[in-house]
């Protein structure tokens, strides 16, 4: 994983697909669309001489989960979106409508 830092930002760049794995469900895991989005909070110390290890604490506000919303499904191949952030996903036949935002995506055609 490469860390680039430039003034207030930081980048992460994965540089295989495990990375790419793990950095997509932090991802998921601290963003929450337009809701509450939590933060990495540092914990103890990082001396890499001593323990070449960085640990984070994730803080913030729970969001609901998928099991919070109602189970709907789709009964064709479609497309869904969000009317909050305008977020896209295609679903096949049988799949369940994902939550965004606070509320189920809406269906487009």
């Amino acid at each position: 994983m490469q860390i680039n830092i430039e003034k207030e930002y930081v980048e992460f760049t994965p540089e295989n697909s495990e990375e790419t794995a793990k950095l997509e469900a932090l991802w998921k895991l601290i963003v929450d669309c337009a809701r509450f989005n939590k933060k990495l909070v540092p914990i103890g110390e990082y001396i890499p001489s001593k323990k070449n290890l960085a640990r984070f604490a994730i803080e913030g506000e729970k969001g609901q989960a998928a099991e919070d919303f109602p189970a709907v499904f789709v009964d064709k191949d479609c497309r869904c979106y969000c009317q909050t952030c305008n977020k896209y996903v295609e679903l096949k036949k049988g799949d369940r409508i994902p939550p965004c935002c606070g509320k189920l995506m809406e269906v487009m055609d």
